[in-house]
């Protein structure tokens, strides 16, 4: 009997493709895909789909990973056991916390990626316009509690890990946190990714995979110490896509070229990080490049000849891209590796948006309508020069055309209103590491101030006529963008009035709008303080306002109720009697729960003045030292609590770190003080310690110098757990003539400040050397950031604050009517401002 011809089904017209191999059931045969950069787009995957026979479509969905079943507690010991026993090759004798956090952990990501791959697959189905959202940071935190709270299953983990023997609480303090961020710049972009997800938004976030962060810090004797952050040892929630690779291209050909040739080649590699949203199926995607070698890893023939050193330089060169947050740009070669990390991360990020796009085969007029990237600050600008050099270069557009796409497709966010704060990059290190884009932002100057010239003829230039010439990121980013917004009302009013007023002229002020930030409940509140969250609920009909946070408005109705208030207090303190736990095991110290906390915490900086703050505790302690025993009983018990990083180079943001632990090395160990005053540096502040530190505040302080802080969301961070602010009155237009009669007329120094500077010169807390500079800051240098002329109304703050404090009761209701009034800070109406205002973008969902 004749063989029956084989039937061969219809080759794909849309993805690449391999000869046809071998039978797929019996008698047919079908063609071999291959998984492209970005997968395959919604008619491809049609007939892909078509193309698999119907028994194995139906074998394969018989076994698909299911979420947890209706036994979801037996489910999650089951499945935390066998990647104890089969991924981690532990057993039950040596399955200790970190063991079972990570089994946990691959537990919920196993469930966590069903949903992933779903919402990965419907948003290229429905096929609409997506965001990107390029931060050079992520400031994440720990993921395993927030993975098990927006999926709804923590309560289950905790049951189920303690039958197993473990507290959860225990197993999460395995999880090292990401080291992807360092200030509110990286946690506004977390709490944005957490809103994308929760709200539905197809959207995808871009940024780099440092391998150690920016540091770990250490305090020793009394010094920060910089120090490596392993926190890559073991991270679960990460997905290594070696498939997914852009080779990045720098130095080469700097001649008038429309090509770019020569040069040394990077190789970025894709790691994919799961961010779910809360209560709903919705998972997106955070995209972390990471740097090696494009030659490989290991030179054979430089080994083998006895240069072992140079058998490994280019992958050490190439990993040194993405080994480091913000690396120290004291040096040249520092601001050099800095501008290569940008320019290699924004350079991936574009390729994988404009393979995305292509494969949709829509025309390039359309690339706008389906695409929205969102520059977190300057630090993305380059992308702005990428994607028309990709479009004009690579794509063959001509200039005008591919200039319309890109200026209707980035909107930049501005984070500064301190003009020495604008990122600014040398014409020749530019010339030297990127000639082409070089050549095209002075293209882009060029045609910009020829459009404008004769309306503008005094139109400020990309370019900045300094020594060397400079190149003005942020007025990039401003000409490249059909939106600029600011990040609070009176900061966006304040770009628009000082450092960007030529461009609203030019412009319009259509073009520039504010989106005041916010903050994630989920995280800030929920997470982190899960008591009065669940007290919250009782009063405001359930869990609706993580949300819907404006439904906290129904708290004033408890402000007069005592038990209430009672109860509220009673959460305070037990969060303050954690935290004094952790200062107790962290700093050796003991802190009575009852004192009042006063804490700091962020990123150090001079203009942020935390050593206003300091000179205030000085000021307290002596004046504390001079009362007499009679006189220290009416004396309100303080804990000062400062933490934060400074950067590696700046070296007076290290003396005040300095200067803190020298005074909490003097004041605590003083038997006449006792618990009337201590103070506390914590070392290594980050989102898990900000997590315990944020519920336990009585009062934070937010006393930057006037007109130089955006924003500040760790402020709503306080608030929304019950805890009250002192800020500074913001006056932008007062402080330059502050600072003129500092300089030109006569300006006194307060007694008591000269008092504190008197004390610390005398050696009260050490050398006095190692402080003159911080004080010669404030007294020789034009006191910059005006602590002297703030101190006094600082100290006489402090004093209505220890009075507010002694009435509890009264006290109490603030912290109610504070957090009741929170509802507008929320990165849930913040994102939704996004997408009406600048983004265009709806949300998109789909069954579990």
């Amino acid at each position: 009997m004749a063989t029956p011809p084989r039937r061969e089904r219809r080759l794909s017209t849309g993805a690449p493709i391999t000869d046809i191999q071998g039978p797929v059931g019996p008698g047919f045969s079908r063609p071999k895909h291959k998984r492209t950069f970005t997968g395959f787009g919604r008619g491809e995957i049609k007939i892909v789909e078509a193309s698999i026979p119907l028994p194995q479509r139906e074998t394969w969905q018989k076994y698909s990973a299911q979420a947890f079943s209706s036994k979801e507690e037996f489910e999650f010991q089951k499945e935390t056991v066998r990647h104890v026993e089969t991924s981690l090759a532990r057993s039950l004798y040596n399955c200790d916390e970190l063991a079972a956090y990570a089994g946990a952990s691959l537990a919920i990501r196993d469930r966590l990626v069903i949903s992933w791959n779903k919402t990965q697959q419907h948003q290229t189905f429905v096929d609409q316009k997506r965001l990107y959202y390029l931060s050079l940071e992520f400031l994440m935190g720990r993921t395993l509690d927030n993975a098990m709270l927006n999926t709804g299953v923590k309560s289950i983990a905790k049951d189920g890990l303690g039958e197993l023997g473990f507290r959860i609480e225990d197993v999460l303090e395995q999880e090292h946190d990401a080291a992807l961020g360092n200030g509110g710049l990286g946690r506004l972009a977390a709490c944005f990714l957490d809103s994308l997800a929760t709200l539905n938004y197809p959207a995808w976030g871009y940024g780099l995979r440092y391998r150690y962060g920016i540091f770990k810090q250490e305090i020793v004797d009394g010094y920060q110490v910089e120090v490596p952050d392993y926190w890559l040892s073991f991270n679960p929630w990460e997905f290594p896509r070696f498939d997914i690779t852009v080779d990045i291209m720098f130095y080469g050909n700097g001649k008038q070229c429309t090509s770019w040739e020569g040069g040394e080649i990077v190789q970025a590699v894709a790691y994919d990080v799961p961010i779910p949203g809360f209560g709903t199926s919705v998972t997106n995607n955070l995209r972390l490049w990471s740097s090696k070698a494009a030659s490989g890893e290991f030179d054979f023939q430089k080994f083998n000849s006895g240069d072992y050193e140079s058998a490994v330089a280019d992958e050490q060169r190439a990993e040194t891209i993405s080994a480091v947050l913000y690396p120290n740009d004291n040096l040249d070669r520092g601001k050099e590796l800095r501008l290569k990390q940008q320019y290699f991360w924004v350079a991936a990020s574009l390729h994988d948006i404009v393979r995305r796009f292509k494969k949709s085969r829509r025309p390039w007029k359309e690339f706008s309508e389906q695409v929205a990237i969102q520059l977190n600050d300057t630090h993305p600008a380059l992308a702005i020069v990428e994607l028309q050099r990709l479009l004009i270069d690579t794509e063959g557009l001509e200039w005008d055309e591919g200039w319309d796409i890109v200026t209707q497709t980035f909107g930049y966010t501005n984070h500064t209103v301190l003009p020495e704060a604008l990122e600014k990059w040398s014409v020749p290190l530019f010339q030297n590491l990127l000639p082409r884009h070089l050549q095209i932002i002075y293209d882009i100057n060029l045609f910009f101030l020829q459009s404008v010239e004769k309306r503008f003829p005094k139109a400020i230039s990309i370019i900045e006529e300094s020594t060397p010439k400079s190149i003005r990121m942020a007025f990039l980013a401003i000409i490249g963008s059909h939106k600029v917004n600011g990040v609070a009302e009176l900061h966006s009013d304040l770009i628009q009035t000082t450092i960007f007023k030529d461009f609203v002229k030019i412009f319009g002020p259509d073009k520039f709008t504010n989106v005041t930030n916010g903050i994630t409940p989920r995280r800030w509140l929920h997470q982190a303080n899960p008591r009065l969250s669940e007290l919250i609920a009782s009063k405001v009909g359930g869990l609706g306002f993580l949300k819907d946070l404006t439904l906290l408005s129904e708290l004033e109705n408890y402000v007069d109720d005592k038990d209430f208030k009672r109860e509220w207090m009673e959460i305070k303190y037990a969060n303050k009697v954690r935290l004094a736990k952790h200062i107790k095991s962290a700093n050796g110290v003991t802190v009575n729960p009852s004192a009042l906390f006063d804490i700091q915490v962020k990123r150090m900086h001079e203009y942020k003045r935390q050593q206003l703050n300091i000179f205030g505790v000085i000021h307290r302690y002596l004046t504390i030292k001079a009362m007499t025993p009679e006189e220290r009983k009416k004396v309100v018990p303080r804990v000062s609590i400062f933490g934060g990083k400074a950067a590696p180079g700046y070296w007076m943001a290290k003396t005040i770190i300095h200067l803190i632990n020298c005074v909490g090395n003097i004041v605590n160990k003083d038997k006449d003080i006792g618990d009337l005053l201590k103070v506390i540096f914590l070392e290594d502040y980050n989102v898990s310690k900000a997590e315990i530190i944020c519920p336990a505040s009585d009062i934070s302080e937010h006393i930057s110098t006037a007109g130089t802080e955006a924003s500040g969301t760790s402020n709503m961070k306080f608030v929304l757990n019950g805890g009250l602010i002192i800020g500074t009155c913001d006056g932008a237009n007062e402080v330059e003539d502050l600072r003129h009669k500092h300089f030109y007329g006569k300006h006194e120094l307060d007694p008591d400040l000269r008092r504190v500077f008197d004390e610390i010169e005398k050696g009260a807390f050490g050398p006095p050397e190692g402080f003159s500079a911080l004080i010669n800051s404030v007294t020789v240098h034009g006191d910059y950031y005006l602590v002297s002329d703030d101190f006094r109304s600082y100290i006489q703050t402090h004093a209505l604050v220890d009075e507010a404090y002694k009435d509890q009761d009264e006290w109490a209701a603030k912290t109610i009517m504070s957090v009741a009034r929170m509802g507008f800070f929320s990165s849930d109406r913040c994102i939704q401002d996004y997408a009406e205002s600048i983004w265009n973008i709806e949300p998109s969902t789909f069954e579990a």
